[in-house]
């Protein structure tokens, strides 16, 4: 587990960890954890790409995930939207991260894309990002709230977050909300004129390639596609595999 800090924007404390040299004059990392995330959960990854590439890098708990503090209420459904407009520009200015290189895991690559269409950025790492609602993925995410509810998985969350209630009714609610049916973000993307890294599992039970070949038909900078066999997690499942597409894209970085 990496060492973290709090970092305290508009009164609540957000958890964060902060590796590698603050003196490296390239573009800093931000990573932004899937919907169930935090820091630790990110198993070493953040850590790993900093040794590996020399870059500073922060990974940071959204508010009610990992020991950042709870939320001051229940997330809407434009909690992604809201969180790459506020708290991500926030914590950057906070941190001293000037056109930071975001890199995301699913909910985290959705915030790390719109951010990136907002402010400015280094480039974009996403990871298994969602641009639109898909009817297969809720499957899964219906089977999430059976195994939180009847099975073991809340108390397996308790070993990460101080308030696993929190961490998964913002991210289960949100996503199984009848109004989130026709989320679409893809008119969004061309914003974005970073270049970007693009990875998804090919037997992801959260989303399809759709999402990945949706960033590349309509971000306006240069995007590169990267398809592992794999499932959700490209990082955890095929770590080798996703560090090297990770640091040989970071290499391309002016």
């Amino acid at each position: 587990m990496p060492a973290t800090s709090l970092l305290e924007l508009d009164g609540l404390r957000h958890e964060y960890s902060d590796t590698g040299d603050p003196g490296d004059g390239r573009a800093p990392l931000l990573f932004l954890h899937e919907g169930l995330g935090s820091v630790g959960l990110w198993r070493g990854f953040p850590e790993r790409v900093a040794a590996a590439t020399g870059r500073r890098a922060v990974a940071y708990s959204r508010l009610g995930h990992g020991r950042s503090d709870p939320p001051r209420g229940p997330r809407g459904t434009d909690f992604m939207a809201t969180e790459a407009t506020t708290t991500v520009p926030a914590l950057c200015a906070a941190l001293g991260l000037d056109r930071p290189v975001l890199v995301g895991h699913s909910d985290g690559a959705t915030i790390a894309l719109l951010a990136a269409a907002s402010m400015p950025v280094g480039g974009v790492v996403v990871l298994a990002p969602h641009v639109l609602t898909e009817p297969f993925a809720l499957t899964a995410i219906r089977a999430a709230r059976t195994a939180f509810d009847d099975g073991d998985l809340r108390s397996r969350m308790a070993r990460h977050h101080d308030d696993p209630d929190a961490a998964f009714r913002g991210w289960n609610d949100m996503w199984l909300a009848e109004e989130f049916t026709d989320w679409d973000i893809r008119d969004t993307l061309p914003g974005i004129t970073a270049p970007v890294l693009a990875v998804q599992g090919d037997d992801d039970p959260y989303g399809s390639a759709v999402h990945v070949r949706a960033v590349a038909e309509r971000a306006s900078g240069p995007v590169s596609l990267t398809e592992l066999p794999c499932g959700h997690e490209p990082h955890l499942e095929l770590p080798e595999p996703t560090l090297s597409a990770v640091t040989a894209f970071l290499g391309t970085l002016p």
